[in-house]
C-alpha cells in the first residue's frame, strides 16, 4: 500500500453522526488492511494504525523514520477501551475522569494479557494512552475497535502537523488515507504524565497545564 498520493477525505467535525461514519468508511477499511491513516485530533494530526498488528506498527515507525526504542502512544475511544490495554490505578482514574476526553496522555503499566506487539511499547511494559476530545477522531477510533496508534503525523524530529496538508507534506507516499477535518483545535501536543513512576511525574507539558494535573493528584506545590 501507499507509495503514491493518499486518498484524502474531507470531513466536517460537526457533521451528523451517521454521515461521519459513512465518510470514514475508507479510512476504516485501510486500517483493517494494515494501512496507515492520518487523522485529526484535538491536539495535532495523528498517524493511525492497528496497534494490535505488528506489521502495521512497524509501518508507523518506518513512515516517521522513528527509532524503535521510542514507544508509540495509543488513542482510545473510552476509559473502558484504555483498560483493555493498561492497568488503571486510582490516580489514573481520577485524571481520566477529570481530563478525558482531552489533551492528557497517561503512561501506565501494560496489561499482561494485552495482545499488542513488543514494538508498540518498545519493550518497556508501559503504554501512553489518551482519549481525544475530537468527534472525528473518536468516531474513527471507535469504528476501529476502540484503539489506534496516536503518534503525531510527522517525520521524526520534524514539526508536528496542525493541518492535514502539513502531514501530507511530510508523509506523502507513506500513508494510505488522510482524513482532513480542518486545523487541529489546540495546535500543540498533549501533556504527558507518567503514572508508572512513584510519585507520578509530568514528563511533558502541553495543552493541559502541568499545575492542573499535579493539583488533581494532590501534589499542590508541583514538587
Amino acid at each position: 500500500m501507499a507509495q503514491g498520493k493518499p486518498l484524502v477525505i474531507h470531513v466536517e467535525p460537526d457533521a451528523p453522526r451517521e454521515l461521519l461514519y459513512e465518510k470514514l468508511a475508507a479510512a476504516l477499511e485501510a486500517i483493517k488492511r494494515g494501512g496507515l491513516v492520518v487523522y485529526p485530533t484535538d491536539t495535532l494530526y495523528g498517524l493511525g494504525a492497528d496497534p494490535y498488528s505488528r506489521d502495521a506498527v512497524l509501518r508507523v515507525y518506518r513512515a516517521k523514520r522513528r527509532p524503535l526504542d521510542r514507544p508509540l502512544p495509543v488513542l482510545v475511544s473510552s476509559i473502558e477501551a484504555a483498560e483493555r490495554l493498561v492497568v488503571f490505578n486510582e490516580a489514573a482514574r481520577r485524571l481520566a475522569e477529570r481530563f478525558w476526553p482531552g489533551a492528557l496522555t497517561l503512561i501506565l503499566p501494560l496489561r499482561h494479557d494485552a495482545p499488542v506487539p513488543r514494538e508498540l511499547h518498545a519493550g518497556t511494559g508501559r503504554l501512553g494512552v489518551r482519549m481525544p476530545a475530537h468527534r472525528v477522531a473518536l468516531a474513527l477510533i471507535e469504528s476501529a475497535g476502540g484503539a489506534l496508534t496516536g503518534t503525531s503525523a510527522n517525520r521524526h524530529r520534524m514539526p508536528p502537523p496542525r493541518t492535514a496538508q502539513e502531514a501530507i507534506e511530510q508523509l506523502n507516499g507513506e500513508v494510505d488515507v488522510v482524513v482532513d477535518a480542518g486545523p487541529a483545535p489546540h495546535g500543540e501536543p498533549s501533556t504527558i504524565v507518567d503514572l508508572s513512576a512513584t510519585p507520578p511525574r509530568v514528563i511533558r507539558e502541553g495543552a493541559v497545564p502541568a499545575r492542573e494535573v499535579l493539583q488533581a493528584l494532590g501534589i499542590e506545590d508541583g514538587g
